[in-house]
């Protein structure tokens, strides 16, 4: 238990203006402690999910703790719950954006989480019961960026019960969320299975284990994949060009260049499924169209074009904002200008637009700039462009 600290500074990326977020429970407790124990002091964020009447008790619990140790405190709300879908997947995504806005305000590089080995071990089997693939099943990430700052998750190598007896030992104590305990949430379901497993041998630390394996392998199939992708994938004007070489590519390699094309067109949380995935697969390697998450692939002259499908854009926004996930312009912008797709009415006010090569279906969903009812500019269908550019948020290789 002793070497429990030493553990944890060595999973820690080195950072500056470090924050933890704590929810009160055993791990992210564990996860402040530790924090402390090395030396660190670091900012302490909790967001009340508002859906327990003990849940501002327990901020306000986190916060004693805090101050007792000299640190600052943040207490975040979510109200924005529509109760409509997956309730533990919409609180993760407004955790993560409440934290990151939080961050970025603080001038907070870096945020570390509370997650440990049994998560991953729970995570790897409420995934294997849907069928996942390798990069479903792989390990969850040590550390990623997201929302303009670095994620970390230094307790992945600790087990959920060692960290208990390591609080227990120094004296501390925690909450017991009572959702915990909950069989609605498929989380509650998977520790139950794997409580059950344990005779087998398949403990947490063996099924996190598997899944670091996994995770070995999905870097190893992304190195291939971005190997071919240089010989097959070529972006042009916010299409994918996708050469016939794609199908001399393993099965594998050509699924994930596909996503990899369906996620730079259309940027989402998830790729679509794997059956839809391969369904896609399937129909374009007959020569096929096909369309999926709002990507239209088209076969032509030039081979296999992938293209966004405007009736899948997003509304317009302001010209300082991202637009569609993926575009943004810069230039001499006129004040209340909007930024959205170019759509039909746009390309009738763009006579050259057949000279830039581009299928009209791909300009319809290109990016232009509107004030009002009136198209200013649209720099892929060559109207108005000197002085306005616009490009893709990330590159496509």
């Amino acid at each position: 238990m002793n070497d429990l600290p030493a553990r944890f500074l060595a999973n820690l990326a080195p950072c500056q203006n470090l924050g933890v977020a704590v929810s009160g429970g055993g791990d992210s407790m564990a996860l402040l402690y530790l924090a402390v124990a090395c030396g660190l002091n670091p900012a302490v964020v909790t967001v009340n999910h508002g859906l327990r009447a003990e849940a501002a008790a327990e901020a306000a619990q986190v916060a004693a703790v805090a101050g007792d140790l000299g640190l600052s405190h943040t207490t975040l709300r979510w109200e924005n719950w529509d109760h409509l879908g997956n309730l533990q997947d919409h609180a993760r995504k407004a955790r993560r954006r409440l934290i990151a806005a939080w961050a970025q305000e603080n001038n907070i590089a870096t945020v570390a989480l509370g997650h440990t080995q049994n998560d991953v071990a729970e995570t790897f089997l409420m995934r294997l019961q849907r069928g996942a693939g390798v990069d479903g099943l792989a390990a969850m990430s040590g550390h990623w960026s997201e929302g303009g700052i670095l994620w970390q998750r230094p307790l992945l190598g600790f087990a959920r019960k060692d960290l208990r007896l390591w609080l227990q030992t120094q004296g501390k104590t925690w909450v017991e969320d009572p959702s915990n305990d909950n069989p609605r949430f498929e989380r509650v379901r998977a520790r139950a299975t794997l409580a059950r497993l344990h005779p087998l041998g398949l403990t947490a630390d063996r099924l996190a284990q598997v899944a670091a394996h996994l995770a070995e392998a999905r870097a190893a199939l992304d190195v291939l994949a971005d190997q071919w992708a240089i010989q097959t994938l070529r972006e042009e004007a916010g299409t994918v060009l996708i050469t016939p070489a794609l199908w001399n590519a393993p099965a594998e390699t050509q699924r994930r260049l596909l996503q990899r094309v369906l996620l730079w067109i259309a940027p989402a949380d998830y790729a679509p499924r794997g059956t839809q995935l391969g369904q896609l697969q399937l129909r374009l390697s007959e020569g096929q169209a096909a369309t999926l998450a709002g990507v239209r692939f088209t076969q032509g002259r030039e081979g296999l074009r992938a293209l966004r499908e405007v009736k899948a854009t997003a509304p317009r926004c302001r010209t300082d904002q991202i637009w569609d996930g993926r575009w943004q312009v810069a230039g001499d912008l006129p004040q209340g200008a909007e930024l959205g797709a170019l759509d039909s009415t746009g390309l009738a006010q763009c006579p050259d637009w057949r000279s830039t090569g581009l299928p009209r279906a791909a300009l319809l969903a290109s990016p232009a700039i509107w004030l009002g009812n009136r198209l200013i500019a649209a720099p892929l269908a060559g109207f108005q462009a000197g002085s306005i550019r616009a490009l893709p948020l990330h590159p496509l290789l």
